[in-house]
């Protein structure tokens, strides 16, 4: 007797376990234009294609990072970029090239009530001036008075590749927050690329006199007066 009450058991659950097969089966069809991934067993095809992407790209500058809360760093922008840039609200920009920027910049700009702020390498440069010099003190700090003041927030430094000359002012805003050298050449390094940093910047960040940038604390952003 117990052996047929086995048996009879054996067999609903068979029966029970292929009708739990088939509702299984008919949730999860697809056709062409939705292919999707089951969330619960994370199994599906080995390419997923979204029939729909959205209108709007999202796609940052080149080399962009975040350097603290409302603060920024990249490339120079370009109009693939905008849409990403609206997101930020940006106040100002900071450039940092003796060139100026792209047309379609300085039209986004103007568009947007953003402050394009140009922080000449050389001033002074007339027609044998090179674009591709470093960095001068003079540039470099008055990057740096417009970084430490709050009222110039949401903020993006930049320069052509967002690499050296933005490595430069970033590294020395490192330094006036404290950072030790290491700390700070090893930021700077993560954005060179593959031929390396080069050695006059991080000098040029080694010798920089932080007591040059007066911070008035009462207007400085948050995260600045709490590394002060």
């Amino acid at each position: 007797m117990n052996n047929i009450t086995n048996k009879l058991r054996e067999a609903e659950l068979e029966d029970r376990a292929q009708e739990v097969e088939l509702e299984y089966a008919d949730s999860n069809e697809y056709d062409e234009d939705n292919v999707y991934i089951n969330e619960e067993t994370e199994t599906g095809r080995e390419r997923v294609i979204i029939s729909h992407p959205p209108l709007e790209r999202i796609v940052p500058p080149l080399n962009f990072c975040p350097v603290e809360r409302y603060l920024y760093r990249s490339g120079q922008p370009s109009p693939v970029n905008f849409p990403f840039l609206l997101n930020l609200d940006l106040k100002t920009i900071i450039w940092l090239a003796n060139e100026e920027p792209q047309d379609n910049l300085l039209e986004f700009c103007d568009n947007n009530n953003i402050t394009l702020q140009f922080a000449a390498i050389n001033p002074d440069g007339g027609e044998d001036d090179n674009p591709w010099d470093g960095l001068t003190e003079h540039s470099i700090i008055n990057a740096l008075r417009t970084i430490v003041s709050a009222e110039h927030y949401p903020l993006l430094v930049c320069c052509g590749m967002g690499r050296h000359r933005t490595g430069t002012v970033i590294g020395c805003l490192r330094r006036i927050m404290g950072w030790n050298l290491a700390s700070v050449s090893e930021e700077y390094r993560r954005f060179t690329g593959s031929r390396g940093g080069r050695i006059l910047v991080e000098l040029l960040i080694e010798a920089f006199d932080t007591n040059l940038v007066e911070i008035d604390k009462d207007n400085a952003p948050d995260w600045l007066f709490t590394a002060l």
